[in-house]
């Protein structure tokens, strides 16, 4: 056998702690893809577990390409151990695969058909029947304990309370993620993949996240920011197994890691999204993307220099000053301040001199300390924003601020 056929084309890493009975359940699953078990392996990563799940995946090991990834038990550290089993994979395309997901018979097959559809950089998500970390009360089919997965799908496909918790948004682009503003935004790990390479140079997971949520979507955020295409594929579906969730727990855990993921990549729209965990309105933050993509469209140009020569004119000449939506151009008269707009663009245009210091945000979580400035000023290009984001903006300029100045368009 040529060195080329002993490669497997699809490396499936599938994290585990303490939970065997369901781990046992997957790689069941496992065994009955639609393609020969040689074109793939799997590798278990587990995060320190002190059950039987060794013992669980070393019995699948002659009926899979099995591989196992042990770490130390040091609390919740499921994006290092994907990291680790990663390490281990030998194959050219990495599926990541929760343990208490119930793989489709078509789940390799289907991410690697994704994948080789285009020769563009992709990162596939996988539909996953079933998912919705946030409800409490699990929704399970009748007869779901015996029967396969394919024949669940075939009898409970159409029910609404067995959709991807996604589906909503995708059936609205006709499954066309990159018509998304932020199609980071759905890349959820229980059932992805990525071309290895792609992974790799992205960093892999960022072990810094200790806790449930966001891990993922920083992951896709990465991908994205680097050039891969999000894509869906129906082909490669999973079922979630119906678990009931600590939701409480579960959404303060992704608080933490927003505040997390922002403080590593701002920009506005990581700075929406983490407003949208603390402020928990979850449901509304996709819409809110477009709103926000709508108007950095519409408010192009829109020159607000007039407003801010105005509201400052009165301003000391040591004061310290913050502007929330800048524009492309100041007073060349203003002293030193801390200028923030969502259009990276006419930022750029406005602190091109060095005189100023320059933030890519709206004006909802930003980095500036606390009575940093003297003054803020907060412009009329935030107007299109402001039936939502209104009373947001206002806090934050009055956290950042001992003054604010709101001004209207000449």
């Amino acid at each position: 056998m040529s060195e080329s056929m002993d490669t497997p084309q699809a490396s499936v890493v599938i994290p585990t702690y303490n939970r065997s009975d369901k781990l046992s359940m997957t790689l069941d699953t496992m065994t009955e893809q639609d393609i020969d078990p040689s074109r793939f392996e799997v590798i278990i990563a587990d995060d320190g577990s002190s059950d039987d799940t060794a013992a669980v995946a070393q019995s699948f090991a002659g009926r899979l390409r099995l591989k196992y990834y042990y770490q130390e038990d040091e609390g919740f550290r499921a994006g290092a151990a994907r990291n680790g089993g990663a390490r281990l994979a030998a194959a050219p395309v990495l599926i990541f695969l929760d343990s208490g997901t119930l793989a489709g018979p078509g789940l390799v097959s289907g991410h690697l058909a994704a994948h080789a559809a285009s020769s563009e950089r992709r990162a596939v998500i996988g539909y996953c029947y079933g998912y919705n970390a946030f409800r409490e009360d699990p929704w399970m089919p009748e007869g779901f304990g015996t029967l396969r997965p394919a024949e669940i799908v075939r009898l409970y496909h159409d029910k609404a309370e067995f959709a991807d918790v996604r589906e909503f948004h995708y059936a609205r682009f006709g499954s066309d993620l990159m018509k998304l503003p932020v199609p980071w935004l759905f890349f959820f790990t229980m059932n992805c993949s990525v071309a290895a390479e792609d992974f790799w140079a992205a960093g892999g997971f960022d072990e810094m996240f200790r806790s449930w949520g966001v891990e993922d979507i920083e992951l896709g955020y990465r991908l994205y920011r680097n050039g891969s295409a999000i894509v869906l594929s129906r082909d490669a579906w999973t079922i979630e197994v119906p678990a009931e969730r600590p939701v409480k727990r579960l959404v303060y855990s992704m608080m933490r890691n927003g505040r997390l993921f922002l403080d590593k990549s701002r920009e506005p729209y990581t700075e929406l999204l983490t407003d949208a965990y603390l402020s928990i309105r979850l449901d509304s933050v996709m819409d809110e993307t477009f709103e926000l993509a709508r108007w950095t469209h519409e408010a192009r140009e829109l020159d607000v220099h007039a407003e801010i020569e105005g509201a400052a004119a009165g301003v000391a000449a040591d004061a310290r000053l913050a502007i929330f939506g800048c524009g492309p151009s100041v007073p060349p008269w203003l002293p030193s301040a801390a200028l923030l707009d969502f259009d990276a663009d006419l930022l750029r245009q406005a602190t091109a001199g060095g005189t100023h210091t320059g933030y890519h945000a709206i004006g909802l979580r930003t980095a500036l300390p606390a009575k940093s400035a003297d003054v803020v000023i907060v412009t009329s290009r935030l107007s299109g924003l402001w039936p939502r984001f209104g009373d947001q903006i206002m806090r934050e300029a009055g956290r950042v601020g001992r003054r604010v100045v709101v001004t209207t368009r000449p």
